[in-house]
C-alpha cells in the first residue's frame, strides 16, 4: 500500500519545477486552440473578403473549426506512439517546437489557406504535447492521491491560457496602433496569433532538461518495455475502455467546439453601438465585447477544473465525479444559448461562465482517468485515441452540425440562429454523454497499471 503521509506528499523542489513547467504547458495549450474563435471573423473578412453570415464566411469557418482539429486527431495518434516508442520528454519538446514557429507564423498569413495551413500545424502540436504531457506527470508521481491531485490542478490552469488569451485580444484591442504595422496595416488578430509565441520561450529552455519518465526509462533499460499497438487498444481488456472513453471526449469537446466556441460569433449583434462612431472606434468596443465575454468563459472554466480536481481525490466513483458536471450542464447550457445569448449581452456573459465551469472541467477529467486504465506501454496510444481521434476528429467536428442546423432555420438573422444552433448541440452532446456514464469502467486500482 501507498504511503499517505503528509511528508511523503511533499514536493520536491526538481517536482515542484515540473508541476510549474505542466502549468505553463497546458495554459499554452488553451492559449493557442482559443484564439480561433477570438480571430476568425475579422481573418475571413480581412484574407477572403467574406460577410459574417454569408455561404462562403460558413464554409471557411467550417474548415478553421475542423481542418485543424483533424490534422491534429491524425497526427496525434501518431505523436502518442511515438510517446510511448521514444520516451514522453522528447516528444514534449518537438511538439512545442512545432507549435511555437507556427502560432508566430500564422500572424503573417496572406491568404485563407495559408492561415489554415499554420493553423492545422499548430494544432499537431497542441494535440501531441497533451498526451505525451499527461502521460509524463502520470508517472513522474507513484503515490496516487499526489499523482491525482498534480494532474489535476496543473490541468486546472489550461483554462489560466484562456484568460490570458481574452487578456491579451483585450489588451491589443487598445494598443494595437502602437505596434509594428504587419503587411501595412494593424490588425489585431494577426498580433493576437503571433502572441502565442510568448509562453513557449520558457518551455523550449527548460523543459529538455526535466528528467525523463522513470518508470518508461527503467522499462526501455532493463528491455522490457513492450512495443506499443494500436490494435491493442481493442483487444477484449481494453476495448469497452476505448469505444467509451473515445466517444465520452467527442461529446466533451464537441460542446466546446459546437457551442461555446460559436459564442463570439453571437456577441457582436448584441453590442449596442453608437452609429455615428467612426468604423475603427466601433469595431474597437465590439472587440473588447467579445474579450470579455471570452474572459467571463474561461474564468469559469479555471473555476471548473479546479473544482474537479479538489473533488477528483473525494469522490472515488469516475461515474458520479463526471455526473457532478454534466446533470446541471445539460440543463444551464441550452437555456444560455436560448435566451441570453439573443437578448442580453450582460446576462449572456454569466451564463458563459457557467457554460465553461461544467463544459471545461470534463477536459479536465479525461487527463485524470486515462492514465488510470492503461498500462505503461500503451499508455501514450490509448490517451492519444480518446483524445485524438474521439475528441479532436469527430468531436471538434461538431461545428459542422451546428453549421447543418443553422442552414435549416428560417426567420431570423444568423446570429440568432447560430445560438439556438448551439443550444440543440449542447442538449443533444451533453445527454449523449450522460447517458454515457453508465457504460464507462471504473479503474480496477489506484495505482498505474505496469
Amino acid at each position: 500500500m501507498p504511503n499517505t503521509s503528509s511528508e511523503s506528499l511533499r514536493l520536491t523542489p526538481v517536482q515542484w519545477l515540473i508541476c510549474i513547467i505542466a502549468v505553463i504547458g497546458f495554459a499554452f495549450d488553451t492559449y493557442e486552440l482559443l484564439m480561433l474563435p477570438l480571430i476568425i471573423r475579422d481573418a475571413i473578412a480581412k484574407l477572403g473578403g467574406y460577410a459574417f453570415g454569408s455561404p462562403e464566411y460558413n464554409y471557411w469557418r467550417d474548415l478553421f473549426f475542423y481542418a485543424p482539429a483533424v490534422s491534429g486527431g491524425v497526427f496525434g495518434l501518431l505523436g502518442g506512439y511515438l510517446t510511448d516508442r521514444l520516451g514522453r520528454r522528447r516528444v514534449l519538446t518537438w511538439s512545442i517546437l512545432v507549435y511555437a514557429f507556427s502560432a508566430f507564423a500564422a500572424g503573417f498569413a496572406t491568404s485563407l489557406p495559408m492561415l489554415l495551413l499554420f493553423r492545422c500545424t499548430t494544432f499537431i502540436g497542441v494535440c501531441v504535447e497533451f498526451v505525451a504531457a499527461v502521460a509524463w506527470l502520470a508517472e513522474l508521481f507513484s503515490n496516487p492521491k499526489q499523482r491525482e491531485a498534480v494532474l489535476g490542478y496543473t490541468q486546472a490552469f489550461s483554462s489560466l491560457g484562456g484568460v490570458m488569451v481574452s487578456g491579451m485580444a483585450a489588451l491589443i484591442a487598445k494598443t494595437s496602433t502602437s505596434l509594428p504595422a504587419i503587411h501595412g496595416a494593424h490588425e489585431n488578430w494577426r498580433y493576437l496569433l503571433i502572441s502565442g509565441l510568448i509562453p513557449a520561450i520558457p518551455l523550449i529552455i527548460i523543459r529538455p532538461f526535466l528528467p525523463e519518465s522513470p518508470v518508461w526509462q527503467q522499462k526501455r533499460a532493463a528491455g522490457t518495455l513492450k512495443r506499443p499497438s494500436l490494435g491493442e487498444l481493442f483487444v477484449p481488456e481494453y476495448r469497452k475502455t476505448t469505444i467509451i472513453a473515445a466517444a465520452m471526449f467527442a461529446c466533451s469537446l464537441g460542446v466546446a467546439f459546437g457551442a461555446i466556441q460559436q459564442a463570439p460569433q453571437i456577441v457582436p449583434a448584441l453590442v449596442k453601438v453608437d452609429g455615428l462612431l467612426p468604423p475603427p472606434e466601433r469595431q474597437k468596443i465590439i472587440s473588447g465585447a467579445v474579450a470579455s465575454t471570452q474572459l467571463f468563459q474561461e474564468l469559469g472554466g479555471l473555476v471548473g477544473r479546479f473544482l474537479l480536481a479538489f473533488l477528483a481525490i473525494r469522490i472515488l466513483s469516475r461515474r458520479n465525479l463526471l455526473r457532478v458536471f454534466l446533470i446541471p450542464g445539460l440543463i444551464l447550457i441550452p437555456l444560455v444559448f436560448i435566451f441570453p445569448a439573443t437578448s442580453n449581452l450582460s446576462m449572456l456573459k454569466w451564463g458563459m461562465f457557467f457554460a465553461g465551469l461544467f463544459t471545461v472541467a470534463q477536459l479536465s477529467f479525461w487527463g485524470n482517468y486515462l492514465p488510470r486504465v492503461y498500462p505503461t506501454h500503451l499508455r501514450g496510444t490509448g490517451e492519444s485515441f480518446a483524445a485524438n481521434i474521439g475528441g479532436r476528429m469527430i468531436g471538434a467536428s461538431a461545428p459542422l452540425l451546428t453549421t447543418q442546423l443553422v442552414m435549416g432555420m428560417s426567420g431570423a438573422g444568423p446570429a440568432t440562429k447560430l445560438a439556438y444552433a448551439a443550444a440543440g448541440v449542447a442538449f443533444l452532446l451533453y445527454a449523449a454523454n450522460l447517458i454515457l456514464t453508465f457504460f464507462l469502467p471504473e479503474p480496477k486500482q489506484e495505482e498505474l497499471p505496469e
